[in-house]
């Protein structure tokens, strides 16, 4: 059974930064690509950034470039999404999310999810 575990959410001021972890077990970790996703009050889910089996980043919203890095340790099953900048508009659940196969395309599907760690920005 897969679990999937996000932490390190929190309270933060304007142009501060945190550093997101995701944990994930019950798979072989470095075989999936893996996605981070938010859903601020009100509005829907949105896709952050994906990155794949090698490490590759791809962004799910162009307008979250550069301030928003993913990166994995297979070694450890982890995930981690730095956010740097942070604006009150970054307010939201953040969601990790298991893909189904090893690459961050528009094939397979995002199958496992952890409940989330809330991040607020204050002004």
């Amino acid at each position: 059974q897969v679990q999937v575990v996000e932490s390190g959410g929190g309270l933060v001021q304007a142009g501060g930064s945190l550093r997101l972890s995701c944990t994930a077990s019950g798979l072989t970790f470095d075989e999936h690509a893996m996605g981070w996703f938010r859903q601020a009050p009100g509005k829907e889910r949105e896709g952050v950034v994906c990155i794949n089996h090698f490490g590759i980043m791809t962004y799910m919203t162009d307008s979250l470039m550069g301030r928003f890095t993913v990166s994995r340790d297979n070694a450890k099953n982890t995930l981690y999404l730095q956010i740097n900048s942070l604006k009150p508009e970054d307010t939201a659940m953040y969601y990790c999310a298991v893909k189904s196969d090893s690459y961050c395309s528009a094939k397979g599907a995002y199958n496992n999810w952890g409940q989330g760690t809330q991040v607020t920005v204050s002004s």
